[in-house]
């Protein structure tokens, strides 16, 4: 466990060459890679969410491909099609982009849900079903899409199936002066991310995984998961809460955060930290509450502060 923490500094520090001063975002990056889940970053354009999932990709040796989604993109584009040829006078299966290990789809919500879709069963099963004959993804396999919050002409919102298998929403946001001007003076003469070099292993990835999941977590915070969880089913203001995929989310990243932090254990914090990544995509507000401009994030807010925090207990070898 204790090679974990080093593990997640190394590829932090070296995406923190790219990525300059959002230490915070590349930690929630890296926590979805470590809980084997997908992200979802809605931000404005041009504060760095594409050099974000190459710098992740190139820090850690993975394959990585990019689809910029357009409204006339068919699902073929994305998971690949059956060619025939007629030197074998057989059908070949061409791998579509969504074949990467770190895949990133820009702009997801410009493409038709029906292409949209064809994510679906990747993201969820690992594996992609062409022409009758599923392909397994290579791991690790991670879907990084974006999106902009602000221009909505031309585009298909996500259906909340699709918002429900990311495992968390994340933001960059502008950076502040002093780091805007170190942006300046690291790409005088080319770009960070041409420098930068492969510093862990897939391997040690796929190690890390797996050491997450021995991660120990005590019934009281279960419990507090699901309370804050079970809250956001009966706001007021929410007309369909989190699912049962939210619980499990704060569940499997509050280890990853644990560990990070240098601890084997959650505590609270490591879930009230996270319940707005995890839980606010995944609330849909009442049309009453629409009308009022409440914002999911507004909800899980007020279910995080109305959510009773587990005291501590001493543990005992005899339990």
């Amino acid at each position: 466990m204790q090679q974990v923490q080093p593990f997640a500094n190394r590829i932090m520090d070296n995406v923190e060459h790219v990525i300059i001063g959002k230490r915070e975002t590349i930690e929630m990056t890296l926590i979805g890679l470590l809980a084997q889940g997908h992200l979802l970053i809605e931000d404005v354009p041009g504060v760095g969410k594409t050099m974000l999932a190459r710098a992740i990709a190139k820090s850690i040796g993975c394959s990585f491909r990019r689809i910029q989604f357009t409204p006339d993109m068919l699902p073929s584009d994305v998971t690949g099609v059956s060619v025939f040829n007629q030197k074998t006078l057989e059908f070949e299966f061409r791998p579509g982009p969504v074949m990467a290990q770190i895949v990133l789809t820009d702009e997801i919500n410009r493409a038709t849900p029906k292409t949209q879709s064809a994510l679906l069963e990747a993201m969820e099963e690992h594996q992609v079903t062409v022409d009758g004959v599923t392909y397994p993804m290579n791991r690790p396999f991670l879907v990084m899409a974006t999106q902009n919050p602000i221009e909505y002409e031309g585009t298909f919102p996500l259906p909340e199936a699709q918002l429900d298998r990311f495992m968390l929403r994340i933001s960059l946001g502008y950076p502040g002066k002093k780091d805007e001007k170190k942006i300046l003076e690291a790409q005088q003469f080319r770009h960070p991310i041409e420098e930068i070099d492969q510093v862990v292993t897939v391997q040690e990835l796929l190690d890390a995984q797996e050491k997450v999941k021995k991660v120990y977590v005590d019934d009281l915070i279960k419990e507090y998961i699901i309370n804050l969880v079970g809250l956001t089913r009966e706001h007021p203001d929410a007309y369909l809460g989190a699912s049962p995929r939210g619980s499990l989310t704060l569940y499997k990243t509050s280890r990853v955060r644990a560990v990070i932090h240098g601890r084997d254990y959650v505590i609270p914090d490591d879930v009230k930290v996270l319940a707005m990544a995890a839980l606010a995509h995944r609330l849909i507000v009442s049309p009453s509450a629409r009308i009022k401009d409440v914002d999911p994030r507004a909800v899980v807010e007020d279910v995080i502060q109305s959510t009773p925090v587990p005291g501590a207990r001493v543990w005992s070898k005899q339990r």
